[in-house]
């Protein structure tokens, strides 16, 4: 089953992530297309490793799914603001 698992993120589109180096000096990866999908690790490398495992289990659900099938953004931009 873990072939399938990667085999669906392979023909998928790019997915978007939000990634910030804590106080801490961990760093905090989100992938914002699901609901409290978000890890965090000592390197970005770790992060990206241990985020890429969640969005695996995640697509373990119907729901999960179909919201990535129905995925396909124009464009993505971030953007920060002083308050």
């Amino acid at each position: 089953m873990k072939k399938e698992k990667s085999k669906i993120l392979s023909t998928d589109p790019r997915l978007p992530l939000l990634m910030e180096k804590g106080e801490d000096g961990f760093y905090v990866v989100e992938c914002p297309l699901f609901e409290g999908c978000y890890t965090q690790g000592k390197t970005i490398d770790e992060a990206l490793r241990n985020i890429r495992e969640v969005i695996e289990l995640i697509l373990e659900e119907k729901k999960s799914r179909q919201i990535l099938k129905e995925y396909h953004p124009r464009e993505i931009s971030l953007h920060t603001i002083a308050v």
